[in-house]
């Protein structure tokens, strides 16, 4: 069992909901990954998206954006952020590893370099957001073979042969993005989101975590309730930015513990 599938299934064995939480690697600089990340779990994350800073990155909107822009001035790479993930599993060997980003990458290092890298540093999976489920069962063999799950995102605009699709190759948990548009956007529609999650469930059977728009306890509470997991990610990249220099361990460990809190309560 992957780490991925064995942190779901103790949460669901006891009656909780999964926080998934993303940072863009190397920022506010490359020094604050490592501590980021390890803040995070302390807070109470369950499980880690590590996006790889790219200098197109098309889903995020301005807030992952300048996060990515803040890592490539440091010049920050895929190879650094295989560093960043090794450096974490000297003392963190059970938090799932996920990284999150663009075709790009991993096209101009290769898949196969990728994954044995991944493998290697101690990542559990990759999010990939321009590879299309219908264009990429090698590589997603690939992944399973080096036990690492290739996570697919699915959106309100998904057709039912998409989320079949996403039902064959995918693996660890699916990914709802619950607005259609960039990260960091609009407000979620519970409601809807529910209706949107019944029909994807007679596919797919992995866990499923709700992102893009969960800001808040309230908003994180109410999408528990019909999701195995919820996904944040701009919200935490605004603590780093509205931290005092030196204060973003410390403001994303606390946003993270709220959010914590208000899932169990």
């Amino acid at each position: 069992m992957s780490r991925i599938s064995a942190t779901f299934a103790n949460l669901k064995s006891n009656n909780k909901t999964a926080l998934v939480t993303f940072i863009t690697a190397g920022d506010p600089g490359p020094d604050a990954t490592v501590p980021l990340m390890h803040a995070l779990v302390e807070g109470g994350a369950d499980v880690l998206e590590l996006g790889v800073p790219f200098s197109d990155p098309m889903a995020e909107g301005p807030v992952i954006q300048r996060a990515c822009e803040r890592a490539l001035k440091f010049n920050v790479g895929i190879h650094d952020v295989f560093g960043y993930v090794r450096q974490f599993r000297e003392t963190n060997q059970t938090t799932p590893v996920v990284l999150m980003g663009y075709a790009n990458p991993i096209e101009r290092i290769g898949s196969a370099a990728f994954i044995d890298a991944a493998q290697a540093a101690g990542a559990d999976g990759a999010i990939v957001v321009d590879y299309p489920p219908e264009e990429c069962e090698e590589f997603a063999a690939a992944m399973r073979a080096a036990g690492l799950d290739l996570i697919f995102l699915l959106a309100p605009t998904s057709t039912e042969e998409r989320i079949a699709q996403v039902a064959k190759v995918g693996g660890g948990f699916s990914y709802y993005v619950s607005l259609k548009g960039v990260t960091g956007a609009g407000n979620i529609d519970t409601e809807q989101v529910a209706e949107r999650l019944a029909a994807i469930r007679q596919h797919v059977k992995l866990p499923i975590g709700v992102g893009f728009g969960i800001r808040d306890g309230a908003t994180a509470k109410a999408v528990a309730k019909v999701a195995d997991a919820v996904v944040i990610g701009s919200r935490i990249i605004q603590e780093i930015e509205n931290a005092p220099e030196g204060g973003a361990v410390d403001a994303v460990r606390s946003f993270t513990a709220g959010i914590r809190a208000a899932l169990d309560a």
